[in-house]
């Protein structure tokens, strides 16, 4: 009896749904299963059973194929055959308590069948039982070594559990005798992937392509490796073959997107984000980052119907509040916009970024006290940050704080030494303080760095005429 043969499972070739041999088949099972009806007994029985258990499961019927697992049972208790049958179809049933008993049940009967310990680490796998898992293709392999089916799932736990160095190991191993395998060659691509060897990964997912041309996950998976090491063209390439594979691929229209977006073609971005959200309505991700197309895009309107739509959908996503609020700001509605960053702050306070668009924003708003203390907020989040540094320093020069404006001011430069901006600040307080000469020196540093400060100067010391006849000399140099 043949239980599910998985050689079968990845047979290309699928009998159609009109073929005479499947129509045959199907009046085969009528045949059988009129024969128990009839209460038939003995091997004929068993065997009717076997081939109406196989037909359903070939056929994804788990439901059905169990009522009929359930009846070889009775029929043949001391099978460990029927007991393995009845455990897979609760595996794929996702019933793994009772799969296990089955297992167990068989294991009582035959207790030196690897098969048994192959399957029943397979149930143990899916129910996130590693530890366990491995020891039952430990126990398969002590039975049968160079097992290559307990070997392979063994290195399919090992890959779950992130223990990718262990898994290559093993699938390297199974490689020397089955360099034709494309199993083999999709899970190293994986594996490599997720220890950054991008270049092997790259390989092993082109050998496996060689051999199953046709896998939209292996092109997509593909498009993230060539995504990793910078190369969008090539990224995009691959995700576009798997879209001409498997045109629903919701995730590869999001990836593509993604690609898109990060060269700057809104347009064809906002494009693929409207392909995963016709077959993903519900998916947040999808909405959220159209609304950041939209948003790039300066259409503001249509980002903030696109970010309120993830929010219905997930309440708590932040990420959407802040990009909503965004868009209010650049509207100018400040009052929505900080409504929209205050929420977004309840749900992730640990976010410099979005402290620092509270942060302008209030100070937008002419709160400079309030926006003083964002300000900080940023800081101490991000420390390395020299605009924040520039804009808590700046904001203190603003309301007279001088004392504590220029550590803040001096710690930007000695971030970003060719940053203009603190020194045009800095300047401002030695001229406050009269310190004149430093202050010609941080003006001609700010003017070396950026000549477009020289355009604000008159504005920002029109009232200092003695000042402005100082550095006269200065500004015709």
């Amino acid at each position: 009896m043949s239980y599910f043969d998985s050689d079968n499972f990845f047979d290309d070739d699928m009998e159609s749904s009109h073929s005479p041999k499947k129509n045959h088949r199907e009046e085969d099972i009528e045949r059988f299963k009129e024969l128990l009806k009839k209460g038939g007994t003995g091997i004929s029985s068993i065997e009717a059973l076997e081939e109406i258990v196989n037909f359903y499961f070939e056929q994804e019927r788990f439901e059905e194929a169990l009522g009929f697992a359930s009846q070889l049972v009775e029929f043949a208790p001391y099978s460990s055959d029927a007991w393995m049958c009845k455990g897979m179809l609760l595996n794929n049933m996702c019933r793994y308590d009772e799969a296990l008993q089955c297992y167990d049940q068989a294991l009582s009967l035959n207790p030196a069948d690897s098969d048994l310990f192959i399957n029943r680490g397979i149930t143990l796998d899916n129910a996130n039982r590693g530890e366990e898992a491995l020891l039952n293709f430990d126990k398969a392999l002590e039975y049968s070594p160079n097992n290559d089916e307990a070997l392979f799932n063994k290195a399919i736990t090992l890959e779950k559990m992130e223990r990718y160095a262990e898994a290559v190991v093993i699938l390297t191993f199974l490689l020397d005798d089955n360099r034709d395998n494309r199993d083999i060659w999709f899970e190293l691509g994986f594996c490599y992937d997720l220890m950054d060897r991008l270049d092997e990964s790259i390989h092993c997912y082109d050998e496996h392509i060689d051999r199953d041309p046709y896998n939209s996950n292996a092109w997509y998976n593909r498009g993230i490796v060539w995504a990793r090491k910078g190369d969008v063209t090539k990224s995009i390439d691959s995700y576009d073959m798997a879209l001409a594979i498997k045109e629903d691929f919701a995730s590869a229209w999001y990836n593509k997107g993604n690609a898109l977006a990060s060269v700057g073609k809104l347009t064809e971005a906002i494009d693929c984000y409207k392909q995963t959200l016709r077959y993903e309505p519900n998916d947040v991700p999808a909405w959220h980052n159209l609304g950041n197309a939209y948003e790039e895009a300066e259409n503001y309107p249509d980002a903030v119907q696109c970010f309120t739509r993830a929010i219905q959908l997930e309440s708590d996503h932040y990420e959407s509040f802040f990009g909503r609020g965004s868009c209010y700001d650049a509207m100018e509605q400040f009052s929505k916009a900080m409504t929209d960053y205050n929420r977004a702050l309840e749900l992730c306070r640990e976010y410099p970024e979005l402290w620092y668009a509270k942060a302008d924003c209030e100070y937008n708003m002419g709160r400079e006290k309030e926006s003083l203390l964002s300000y900080k907020m940023v800081v101490q989040l991000d420390a390395n940050n020299s605009e924040a540094w520039f804009d808590y320093g700046d904001t203190l020069l603003e309301l007279g704080q001088l004392d504590d404006a220029l550590p803040a001011l001096e710690h930007s430069i000695e971030l970003n030494p060719n940053f203009a901006e603190p020194y045009y600040s800095k300047a401002k307080l030695f001229f406050i303080t009269r310190k004149i000469t430093d202050a010609i020196e941080a003006l001609k540093t700010a003017f070396g760095l950026d000549s477009s400060l020289r355009e604000r100067f008159d504005d920002d010391f029109s009232r200092v005429r003695s000042i402005k006849d100082f550095v006269g000399s200065l500004l015709r140099s």
